[in-house]
């Protein structure tokens, strides 16, 4: 007999599922429209793959999540694509979201198969790549993709596989009705992933007040090695940490998830999808839902297409208006109001309470806390139910959250014993949500933060080389100013050494001329027959010369108007060169003048003879 503990608090609300487990499984039917969310699980939603106006065929996949963590959408039957817009979905908040409207066409034609005869033939990672590809997503609530949760960390082996037989809400009996009709598709859903996760221990979990559940699983279990543990009754025995705790004595640490400790839980529903996909290449498009409570005729549970409105299935069970007064999606204890029949079946979808006033009531009036201590009674984690309402209307979310807020699973057993009527639940609902929009809100902030600073760091490393290259340019500049200053002074000097050489040459050979001009005159014969031109100056030559003084005297004093505007080291030495060269002009000036005045001269004095 398999050992079992006990968990702390818990509550034995009415159950209320005899009324639904009357009547065998029955099909739903194929409604006028099929609405298709594309975000059914946690993770990203998916992405459409298809077009409107675009027919489909059954089991075709029509969305995927390409990037983040998702599992795909498929068509439930055969038909054509009508729209692709946001409609009302199951939600708390009764919010809208992209769905794909597809109208079935009747003829249900299945797309191509490929089943599975023999798993273990195939590596593990093809396995898992066929529960992702059929789109399985936890159908216990959470809508966790399956194929990521049979990948625990490396670093953490699970030694126990509990399959969830519990449900231990009232009203609920989707899994009791599975176990009973297809046990066997539940062994091998369970059998598959045993294999991929290679556990030591694989458990089924009953609650004891489903003996015809009990009876089935027992019998598809004969000749393995899976128990079958019947626990007792007792609300929320159903939940993941308490149902470890109560077949493995271990508990899931704080903010913790169960591969922490070396376990792994999975739903009913979620075993028979697993073993649908690998031996029939069956994706998840229906799952078991359960109708009941006093307003409609025929309570029961219905196997219905995803995507099928819930308007559908109530109608299906003979729904009675007049009588209904609240429509519940989900438990007493955890599921809410649905404002709208119009919402459609969803992967996690397992029930669909049609209440009269009688059977579900308004709450009374919230009354002041009275602090009986009920509800840290009935806490099954061991929680502090009173502190947390004072934190969490008080908006004292940090010691709320200090005082491990969400480690409260939302069960509603400390809402159902408080006898002030106050909704603990929702309170803690609002303080959790708070806590998630604050530390959005600080991530967003964060990440401008940092997108700022890298901007910043960018702005000054830009600046930074802008100013090398800058002081690069200048310094080139600079050895290029020095250079050119370097030659101009060299070719100015040597300049000066062929002006003074020619000018020096040029005395001399006016000297020559005029010794010359004296010795033909001195002559007694040869006086008057010398040439004429012997006795005239070089005009030509001294025009030449005074042009080249010029040009070199603009030359310098253009390069020292340039270093006085650049505030250059040799102003003073260009200066002396500019005054060495206006003075040369002045000189060639004055021999010009001088030899034009001779030649004058010479040139009246022989008219005169």
């Amino acid at each position: 007999m398999t050992q079992m503990w006990d968990f702390a608090g818990g509550i034995h609300p009415a159950e209320n599922k005899q009324q639904s487990t009357a009547r065998a499984i029955r099909m739903a039917g194929l409604p006028e429209r099929l609405v298709l969310p594309l975000q059914q699980h946690i993770g990203d939603p998916a992405e459409p793959l298809v077009e409107v106006g675009e027919r489909v065929l059954k089991g075709q996949k029509i969305a995927d999540v390409t990037l983040g963590m998702g599992v795909p959408v498929h068509a439930p039957t055969s038909g054509v694509i009508e729209s692709i817009a946001e409609l009302p979905v199951p939600h708390p908040s009764g919010m809208n979201d992209w769905c794909i409207t597809l109208k079935p066409d009747g003829e249900d034609e299945w797309r191509e198969r490929h089943p599975v005869s023999d798993y273990r033939s195939l590596d593990r990672e093809t396995v898992l790549g066929l529960i992702h590809e059929a789109g399985i997503s936890g159908m216990g609530g959470a809508g966790f993709p399956t194929d990521i949760k049979l990948r625990p960390p490396k670093d953490r082996k699970v030694d126990t596989l509990i399959l969830n037989g519990a449900e231990c809400e009232p009203y609920i009996t989707a899994d009791d009705m599975t176990m009973r009709e297809h046990a066997a598709e539940v062994v091998a859903g369970l059998k598959v992933m045993a294999w991929i996760l290679r556990p030591e221990r694989c458990v089924i979990g009953i609650e004891d007040n489903k003996p015809q559940a009990i009876e089935a699983m027992q019998k598809a279990c004969e000749g393995t090695q899976i128990e079958i543990a019947v626990i007792p009754t007792k609300y929320p025995s159903g939940g993941e940490k308490q149902l470890i705790r109560i077949l493995t004595g271990l508990e899931v640490p704080s903010a913790g998830i169960p591969a922490d400790i070396g376990v792994m839980c999975q739903n009913i529903g979620t075993a028979v999808a697993v073993s649908r996909a690998v031996f029939d290449d069956s994706p998840l498009i229906s799952r078991i839902v359960t109708i009941t409570g006093d307003a409609v005729r025929e309570p029961g549970n219905f196997e219905a297409l995803i995507g099928t409105p819930i308007d559908h299935l109530l109608e299906r069970a003979g729904l009675e208006s007049r009588k209904a007064n609240r429509l519940v999606l989900g438990g007493p204890m955890m599921g809410y109001t649905l404002t709208t029949t119009a919402v459609p079946v969803t992967k996690t979808t397992n029930c669909v309470i049609a209440a009269t006033e009688a059977e579900l009531p308004a709450p009374p009036p919230e009354q002041p806390c009275i602090r009986c201590g009920q509800c840290a009674e009935v806490c099954p984690m061991e929680l502090l139910p009173q502190q947390l309402f004072w934190y969490s209307k008080s908006g004292e979310f940090e010691k709320a959250e200090h005082l491990n807020l969400f480690d409260c699973i939302e069960c509603g057993a400390c809402s159902y014993v408080c006898p002030s009527s106050i909704p603990l639940v929702q309170y803690y609902r609002y303080a959790k949500g708070e806590i998630r929009v604050q530390r959005a809100e600080q991530i967003k902030a964060d990440r401008a933060r940092e997108r700022f600073e890298a901007r910043q760091a960018r702005l000054e490393r830009e600046q930074q080389e802008k100013e090398q290259r800058r002081k690069e340019r200048a310094k080139a500049a600079a050895e290029a100013q020095a250079k050119k200053q370097a030659e101009a002074e060299k070719a100015a000097a040597a300049g000066e050494a062929v002006d003074e050489r020619a000018a020096k040459a040029a005395l001399v050979q006016q000297a020559l001329e005029r010794k010359k001009a004296k010795a033909a005159k001195a002559s007694p014969t040869g006086s008057e027959e010398a040439p004429a031109h012997e006795d005239k100056p070089d005009i030509e030559a001294l025009e030449k010369q005074l042009n080249q003084a010029r040009a070199k005297l603009d030359t310098m004093q253009g390069m020292l108007d340039e270093a006085k505007a650049q505030q250059a080291d040799n102003v003073d030495k260009l200066e002396r060169a500019v005054a060495k060269n206006h003075d040369r002009v002045q000189r060639a000036e004055q021999a010009l003048a001088d030899a034009r005045k001779a030649l004058a001269s010479a040139t009246e004095s022989q008219t005169s003879d």
